[in-house]
């Protein structure tokens, strides 16, 4: 049998080029495992609660942008968090018996509160202590044995298999406990070198059209000490190149030939926005046919219909074993 996969992405804005190897990750795996993809909105409130923002356009999106990249509805199962309610009851249950001391160790909790403090946010709440519990919550409802993830969330993954542990052990057995299994990420600048985000107005979107991709590749930041086309180059410190090693094949060559300052950086962006190009043009195509009217809505309410069969059989267990 194949192993369960649940992953997910919060719906707060639309997704650029540095979501990309996330989601391809994504898509590689729903050939060998039974993918679970979830728009999670709840989490999107453990810190947005006061943004009040769109979600169904911001879901409908980032579904969009999953089935355009390659997300296959025939394969995966995609809907919408907030839509089968079992994740809330679930994160109930399990908040019920789920030290605070375990939830307050998770090192992104205070980092977070401080970062965000910043910015005026106020995340002194209930709802944000707990999201590493909702996250938990996500993960068991399925019973995933397996959780794609980025090096920074291996602590929510060991909260998780820690609260399927206790659950277990108060309760009866119930709950496998999950491996993560990490991608590799590649952490993209945005074009002025800071971190690729859509409120910088520095970030290549997953929508681009061929001309936009183009200027945003002029935009980048490339070596400061090299003035004329043939100064000796620093790839390393070239925003260009960061890309080149992610999207261009022969980036070997590109580096000893900027190194020898045989190569200029107006042709070093031309290549790049050329690979950039071909890389995005098909998810446009797919973009296209999936956003014709009602094709994301059906993907959704079938998605969210799969989902709620095996979350109420998971939850039928739940409030036996807890003589609910």
């Amino acid at each position: 049998m194949k192993g369960r996969i649940l992953s997910g992405m919060r719906p707060t804005g639309a997704l650029h080029i540095g979501h990309l190897s996330v989601i391809q990750n994504w898509v590689a795996l729903q050939n060998d495992y039974e993918c679970y993809f979830s728009i999670v909105d709840l989490h999107a409130l453990t810190t947005g609660y006061e943004d009040r923002l769109d979600y169904p356009s911001l879901r409908r999106e980032i579904a969009l942008d999953w089935l355009s990249v390659g997300i296959d509805p025939q394969k995966s199962t995609i809907f919408v968090q907030s839509q089968v309610k079992e994740h809330s009851e679930l994160h109930l249950l399990l908040s019920m018996f789920t030290p605070l001391s375990w939830l307050e160790r998770v090192p992104t909790y205070k980092d977070q509160i401080q970062q965000l403090a910043k910015q005026g946010k106020d995340l002194g709440t209930y709802g944000f202590l707990g999201y590493p519990l909702l996250m938990a919550a996500d993960i068991l409802l399925y019973k995933a044995s397996v959780v794609p993830v980025g090096e920074d969330q291996l602590p929510h993954v060991e909260l998780c298999r820690e609260v399927a542990r206790r659950f277990n052990y108060l309760y009866g057995t119930v709950f496998p406990e999950p491996k993560d299994l990490i991608g590799e990420v590649p952490l993209l600048p945005g074009v002025d070198g800071r971190k690729m985000s859509k409120s910088y107005h520095n970030a290549i979107s997953l929508t681009a059209s061929a001309e936009e991709v183009k200027t945003r590749v002029q935009q980048m930041v490339t070596d400061p000490a090299r003035l004329r086309k043939d100064d000796l180059g620093h790839p390393d410190v070239c925003i260009v190149f960061k890309f080149h090693k992610i999207y261009t094949p022969e980036v070997a060559e590109i580096e000893v030939n900027c190194r020898a300052g045989k190569v200029g950086c107006v042709a070093c962006k031309r290549q790049l926005a050329e690979n950039l190009e071909k890389l995005i043009s098909p998810f446009r195509e797919r973009r296209a046919y999936w956003g014709e009217p009602g094709r994301v809505e059906k993907v959704l309410e079938e998605g969210a219909e799969r989902a709620r069969v095996t979350a109420s059989e998971t939850m039928k267990e739940v409030r036996c074993v807890m003589g609910l």
